[in-house]
């Protein structure tokens, strides 16, 4: 009678986990396309952000900075602009975290220099790196 409970009990646990891991196996990528256009944005966006973070403070110019920035924000608005399911504390969180950036940004004096405005930014665009990457990791983008 024990051994065929255990066996019982066995093959029960081994159907739960083959059925947990379909299940995981199909959330893994984003089935509509609203989410995928949202995890193309997002792409974008963290990309945009890297490109940003990664200008040389010692040769960036204002104007390269600018041009950086603004493609950052123009990514942000196709992001809050998208129609597909968003977890409401990560759209936050990323909504937050571009806000900061170009709050940083409109307030640096005019005569900044670009090695002044990445020191600057600096912060925000790692908050903003990491607010995108764990938004595509919760909606399980590629």
């Amino acid at each position: 009678m024990n051994r065929l409970l255990a066996t019982a009990v066995s093959t029960a646990a081994a159907a739960l986990l083959v059925t947990g891991g379909a299940a995981s196996a199909f959330a893994a990528a984003p089935t509509d396309d609203a989410t995928n256009k949202l995890c193309s944005s997002l792409t974008e966006l963290k990309a945009d952000n890297a490109k940003l973070r990664t200008l040389d403070p010692a040769t960036a110019t204002k104007d390269q900075i600018k041009s950086a920035h603004n493609a950052v924000q123009d990514d942000w608005k196709t992001v809050a602009e998208s129609t597909a399911q968003f977890n409401a504390a990560q759209k936050d969180a990323v909504k937050n975290a571009a806000n900061a950036v170009k709050k940083t940004y409109d307030s640096l004096p005019g005569d900044t220099t670009g090695a002044e405005a990445l020191t600057k930014l600096t912060p925000d665009l790692q908050k903003l790196d990491s607010a995108v990457a764990s938004a595509q990791s919760g909606l399980k983008c590629g």
